[in-house]
């Protein structure tokens, strides 16, 4: 049995893809059962598909009756379902919220869509940076020309499987305490909202203008930006506060009195031209030599294949190997429950009958569905 600070919980996922399965693993990390419904006869289960990690997976026909019944008498014993399916999807496979709550009046029902289960979207497709754009935070990142994703972080799994992970458990804890059940709205626009709060605070307070680049966090300020070395390799510097920028100047030898004026805006472009002229005259590796542990606010920007070998995260084990695949551990970490990884990620249906039966089926139960076609 699992032993991270979630052990005990019993957590239903219908599979699905980006942020539903990133909730997933981050609940199993920490010693969740999660048992996921899958598609009968998809193909997932490859070693490399990391987000589906530490579940267990039953394939079931949700064509079928028996596969439905299948599902709420799983959902009779479950903490917490999710689905991140459009708005109506589950109602018309009769495994809605109102059919499941009268079953289990303590369910927690997650519901993660990209634009909510209201509102006149609800019924778009869209992906991660339609979603984010919406929200203000897809205005606010890129180069001065044009808006830029930022990957999937905002909105998918930011805005979306993490404001899911964090409502399922919210819901769960008030279900333990009063008995009662309720649905999760979580659409990735409210989330990726809720992100740029401070963001909305700035401008409310004239600190934030809408032109990109020309803010402190949004690569205007020449003391809070990437720079390249004389290699092509990048760093990044992040040096706001006095004494951080302080000990910037003296790192890179720089006694220009231009740079006192750290918060004049109208001279961030002059500055950070000079200070890009400095940077580039050693490597990237030069400038770790010289910075790296320091309070000037220093990264080195490394690629997906150089970060799990970077000296902290080797000493942090941030990384780890599963199957022959190296991918983040789990996190955050728990002195007395630390997580773990509970598996590679599950070929189809390959715990129908385990899954089912450690949450309840009889060997009569499971072979019924089976003789149904539907497991």
């Amino acid at each position: 049995m699992a032993n991270g600070p979630l052990s005990g919980l019993k957590v239903l996922e219908f599979a699905g893809i980006g942020p539903g399965p990133f909730c997933g693993m981050l609940l199993s990390d920490l010693g969740a059962d999660v048992v996921r419904i899958d598609r009968k006869g998809g193909g997932r289960g490859a070693a490399t598909d990391i987000t589906s990690r530490g579940r267990k997976s039953v394939a079931l026909d949700l064509k079928s009756p028996a596969a439905v019944e299948a599902c709420l008498k799983l959902m009779e014993t479950a903490d917490a379902v999710f689905e991140g399916f459009r708005p109506g999807v589950m109602e018309r496979l009769g495994l809605g919220p109102d059919v499941a709550l009268a079953r289990n009046p303590k369910l927690v029902f997650g519901r993660m869509t990209g634009w909510g289960q209201t509102g006149p979207y609800a019924q778009a497709a869209g992906h991660d940076m339609n979603y984010i754009a919406i929200s203000g935070a897809l205005g606010a990142i890129g180069t001065a020309e044009k808006p830029i994703p930022p990957l999937n972080l905002v909105g998918d799994f930011g805005g979306g499987a993490l404001y899911l992970a964090f409502g399922l458990l919210a819901g769960v804890i008030h279900a333990r305490a009063t008995g009662q059940g309720q649905v999760i709205d979580c659409a990735m626009s409210d989330g990726a909202a809720s992100l740029m709060a401070m963001f909305y605070g700035f401008k409310a307070a004239g600190g934030w203008s809408n032109t990109r680049r020309t803010n402190l966090l949004d690569g205007g300020a020449h003391f809070y930006d990437t720079y390249q070395c004389k290699d092509g390799e990048w760093i990044a510097i992040g040096s706001i506060e006095p004494q951080f920028y302080a000990l910037l100047l003296e790192k890179t030898g720089i006694d220009d009195p231009a740079f006192k004026a750290q918060m004049d805006r109208s001279q961030w472009p002059a500055l950070r031209e000079k200070l890009a002229g400095v940077i580039v005259t050693k490597t990237r590796d030069e400038w770790c030599e010289i910075m790296a542990g320091s309070d000037v606010c220093f990264g080195p920007v490394l690629s997906l294949d150089e970060a799990p070998r970077h000296a902290h995260n080797v000493a942090r084990q941030t990384f780890v190997e599963v199957a022959g695949v190296i991918q983040p551990a789990p996190a955050p970490r728990f002195s007395a429950t630390p997580g773990e990884i509970a598996g590679p990620p599950p070929a189809i249906g390959a715990h129908n009958r385990e899954a089912l039966g450690a949450w309840g089926f009889s060997t009569a139960d499971i072979g019924a569905l089976e003789s149904a076609g539907a497991l």
